[in-house]
């Protein structure tokens, strides 16, 4: 498997903890629009640019139409080059969905984007959650909400990588890795995904970093209407914002950039902070089960957690039934561990899972959490592609430094020691060396010279994006305002308190810069 490093926050439905547990994890995640990548997603190759090359682009016409999930949604779709260094070869689509100011037009400001994170997530599907549990009313009576596919994902010009059975195979077996034979054997694993992902996606497997993106949200902001770009990003959310301001400093408007992510990081940055993260979290976890009733693990909280690590190599050594045919692995189990750690009130699923775990050696509750966590349905079926669009995007946007199987352990080693539980999996782990399209960027900070302030957040347990990242970001960004938010979990605006939320909204539509440094 390739690093896990995927900051989207996942979106469970936690309930009532008296109701029976199908009624608790039916329907985890938040409803899908679309099941699977268009077939007619891939670029369309042999077509030329829009007229007047990259004006072309920005003087086309958006054309509106109602959208499935509602009447209130509007649809469309805006074509975008394939390769912003040569417009005319090629082009690919981008869907975009929006909800049209709820206020007055006379108080309309503009269109506020959204990305939700990822890389990989769908901004289309995250719309109507964001609308529902995010954004405040003073939000949706001032702008436009609209959110997109980012090139790659989705509903939007797709990466593709073969049926469900090949994705099966790669996201969810565990591969051994202790010894250099298994570690060239995970290698060639990595080079024959990536080579049905070339064949099935073509030339946009090169196109989906996230300078692409950048350029591709400048295009959203002109043809929506706004000269400048008002923008909410979280997780890797942050990481596009970033970028954009880097681009088109003259362009910003109001960036809310909420679970940074750090520019500056390489690979092997990201991998040991975002350990740490998790591991913090789940530590965090651990106090709050052994001080409530009915937890499962017992002794101190050094014990608790080595009680979970010791889960997790079991798991590997003889997977835990989870009944109907299946079984979790340790890689099942690490991904149905980690998504309770993204959000403090899914703490409780994690209880029931180790409960069932430990006491009744049964994965059932970890099996569905982990299938929430990749997208995916218990008879195997991917909902989405945002693992494989995961996959890609990181793949082209950070360099992977490649390791020897004696190297590797030792990276394993230097992780173990600030995150025992996680290090295994964080630091043995196979990335991008063989992956079809070879990264070359160097990784550094962004300072985005003469934009308008820029406001980051930033959550002191955030475990997926470590707060410590949000500090480096504000501090890298010319113009940024950090807001920190003493919580647990992954991002803060729509999950934390009044504070959070007043200082965001303010600034949004009124354009009230926070105080540097507030706390909430």
């Amino acid at each position: 498997m390739l690093n896990a490093k995927n900051p989207t926050r996942p979106r469970l439905r936690t309930g009532v903890l008296a109701v029976t547990l199908a009624l608790l994890l039916a329907g985890c995640v938040a409803p899908k629009e679309q099941t699977t990548p268009p077939q007619d997603s891939e670029p369309t190759s042999d077509a030329p640019g829009l007229a007047g090359g990259i004006e072309g682009f920005y003087d086309q016409e958006v054309v509106w139409s109602g959208c499935e999930d509602g009447a209130e949604y509007e649809c469309a779709t805006v074509k975008a080059p394939l390769d912003w260094d040569d417009p005319d070869a090629a082009t690919i689509d981008l869907a975009v969905k929006r909800l049209p100011a709820q206020g007055a037009a006379a108080d309309r400001i503009g269109s506020l984007i959204l990305n939700p994170g990822g890389p990989g997530g769908s901004g289309v599907d995250y719309l109507s959650y964001a609308v529902s549990s995010t954004l405040g009313e003073d939000v949706l009576a001032a702008f436009d909400a609209v959110s997109f596919d980012p090139r790659g994902v989705g509903q939007s010009s797709a990466v593709s990588c073969g049926d469900d059975s090949v994705l099966e195979e790669f996201f969810t077996t565990d591969v051994p890795l202790e010894s250099q034979e298994d570690v060239d054997a995970a290698r060639e694993k990595v080079r024959a995904f990536g080579e049905v992902c070339s064949a099935e996606t073509g030339p946009l497997l090169g196109e989906v970093d996230t300078v692409s993106s950048a350029r591709d949200l400048d295009l959203l902001r002109a043809v929506l209407g706004d000269d400048e770009l008002y923008y909410a990003g979280f997780s890797y959310g942050t990481f596009l914002g970033a970028t954009y301001a880097e681009l088109f400093p003259q362009n910003v408007g109001r960036l809310l950039l909420d679970g940074a992510l750090d520019p500056s990081m390489s690979n092997d940055d990201l991998v040991i902070g975002q350990a740490i993260g998790f591991e913090n979290a789940l530590t965090a976890y651990v106090a709050d089960c052994q001080a409530g009733r009915g937890c499962p693990l017992t002794g101190t909280v050094d014990d608790g957690l080595a009680q979970i690590a010791a889960l997790m190599e079991r798991a590997y050594r003889t997977p835990l039934d989870a009944g109907d045919g299946n079984v979790v692995n340790r890689t099942m189990a690490f991904h149905g561990l980690v998504v309770t750690l993204y959000d403090d009130t899914y703490w409780p699923l994690l209880t029931m899972a180790l409960a069932e775990a430990l006491q009744d050696n049964q994965g059932t509750v970890l099996l569905e959490l982990a299938n929430a966590y990749l997208e995916r349905t218990p008879e195997g079926e991917y909902l989405s592609n945002m693992m494989i669009a995961f996959t890609a995007i990181n793949c082209v946007d950070y360099p992977t430094e490649e390791r020897d199987y004696e190297e590797m352990v030792l990276f394993a080693k230097e992780i173990e020691a600030v995150a025992p539980t996680f290090g295994r999996s964080f630091g043995m782990a196979v990335g991008c060396e063989e992956w079809p399209v070879r990264s070359e960027v160097v990784r550094a900070p962004i300072a985005a010279s003469g934009a308008e302030p820029i406001l980051v957040v930033g959550t002191t347990g955030d475990p997926a994006t470590p707060y410590a990242w949000s500090v480096a970001l504000a501090e890298q960004l010319e113009s940024g305002v950090l807001v920190s938010w003493e919580g647990e979990g992954h991002t803060a605006y729509g999950r934390s308190n009044e504070c959070v939320s007043g200082a965001v909204e303010d600034y949004l539509v009124r354009g009230v810069v926070p105080q540097d440094g507030l706390t909430c």
